[in-house]
């Protein structure tokens, strides 16, 4: 296949057995952590009734994830991605088995509520270390395994396949809790996350592609100065990350589902991947039509869609409606991943994946549980509905002073 025709087809990256095996064992591995996520926000909330207590759950996770990010990426690019997301998937095993341990009834008989929390809480931490490394191993990883051509297509399909394991995750945790029970579930993660491993495994050796000549600070500034100085991957970060910090709707809907909607744990698991559902479906429908121009205004509008939706949802008491209100946050949030994912993929030198992902996992990924922090505290200051509300009406904001602060973004095509 030429290179010409490589880049138009969607599906190229397909052709590629090891690329089978990364999407593969991504997607399994994913479905587990997901699951995990939403079967933790459940419980939580089931042991404290408290809405500051998911948002202590975001902040367990995010500081760790936070304090690591830099390091992490020096040492994902002069070590060996294959052994290191290895050796990261095998930690998070046993951060699942002393989940299904908390959750067994001698601890629950052991422990009062808090302590159990407190417990919990700890244990995301431990996830929340292990992310810092993993996560941006799973993204320098694509660009080892198909050609530079069919980047594009890849990082499509890799999103496309995140955001199914993220839905199916979420809806199979609702189910799960409801026919077998919390541990039970825990039980169902454990088997998916080693599932995960083992196609894992079947992944090559990589080249370390950056020779590390200088001190570890040196070579963390390098990937910092790297993402500071490219306008485009600095400003579709920062977009992302004040929209998702402010607009972290999905952090409440364990209260939302209990409190307003009066929904059972069927229903919670729904709600909880409506997102999701929206965000698979646009992936889909760009991976398959990719987007051909204007790529840099269109992540504006999604972002501003994005938090419509969240004020839409804010201010529904009808299950029907605010799971639409979250179907189509997400449509906007694919919108915005295709975009991004792409740029980075296009933008970042081989020998500085490592680091600039780590980068963009402190921008993206700690977002979300930052969001959960913040969402839980606003919460606790102004009340659930006002605080939903609160975080869209700055997401908007976000958006709209972006749009004047970073025109090269908004002009930006590919």
């Amino acid at each position: 296949m030429s290179t010409a025709s490589a880049h138009k087809n969607p599906y190229a990256p397909l052709k590629i057995p090891e690329f089978k095996y990364f999407i593969a064992g991504r997607y399994i591995f994913i479905m587990g952590l997901r699951m995990t996520g939403t079967v933790i926000g459940w419980w939580i909330y089931l042991l404290t009734n408290s809405p500051l207590a998911l948002g202590f759950v975001g902040l367990s996770e995010v500081i760790p994830a936070l304090s690591l990010a830099l390091y992490a990426g020096h040492y994902i690019d002069i070590n060996e991605k294959r052994k290191l997301l290895l050796r990261c998937i095998l930690l998070y095993i046993v951060c699942i088995s002393l989940l299904v341990f908390l959750s067994s009834s001698f601890a629950e008989k052991s422990y009062s509520s808090w302590t159990l929390a407190a417990c919990i809480c700890a244990v995301i931490a431990a996830t929340g270390a292990i992310r810092a490394f993993s996560g941006p191993t799973f993204s320098a990883m694509i660009a080892q395994i198909v050609p530079h051509a069919q980047l594009p297509a890849a990082a499509s399909i890799s999103s496309a396949t995140w955001l199914i394991g993220s839905i199916t995750g979420h809806a199979a945790g609702g189910f799960l809790i409801a026919y077998v029970g919390i541990q039970n579930t825990f039980f169902c993660i454990l088997v998916f996350v080693l599932t995960g491993f083992l196609l894992l495994r079947k992944l090559t050796v990589k080249p370390i592609l950056h020779i590390n000549k200088s001190n570890t600070w040196q070579s963390v500034k390098e990937g910092i100065n790297y993402v500071f100085k490219t306008k485009e991957i600095l400003g579709a970060m920062s977009l992302d990350l004040f929209a998702v910090l402010f607009g972290g709707a999905v952090a409440m809907v364990p209260v939302f589902a209990k409190d307003i909607l009066h929904i059972g744990p069927i229903g919670f698991g729904w709600l909880n991947a409506a997102a999701d559902i929206g965000s698979i479906i646009t992936v889909t429908a760009l991976t398959i039509r990719p987007l051909q121009k204007k790529q840099g205004k269109l992540l504006f509008y999604a972002v501003a869609g994005f938090g419509v939706c969240i004020i839409l949802f804010a201010v529904s008491e009808i299950f029907w409606l605010s799971f639409w209100a979250l179907l189509l946050s997400g449509c906007m949030d694919g919108i915005s991943v295709i975009i991004r994912s792409t740029i980075l993929q296009l933008k970042t030198p081989g020998e500085l994946r490592g680091r600039v992902m780590s980068v963009n996992s402190m921008f993206i990924n700690s977002s979300n549980e930052l969001g959960q922090f913040e969402s839980g505290v606003a919460a606790k200051i102004m009340g659930i509905v006002p605080s939903v509300i609160f975080g869209g009406c700055m997401t908007l904001t976000v958006a709209i002073v972006t749009w004047f602060k970073a025109p090269s973004l908004r002009k930006m095509e590919y």
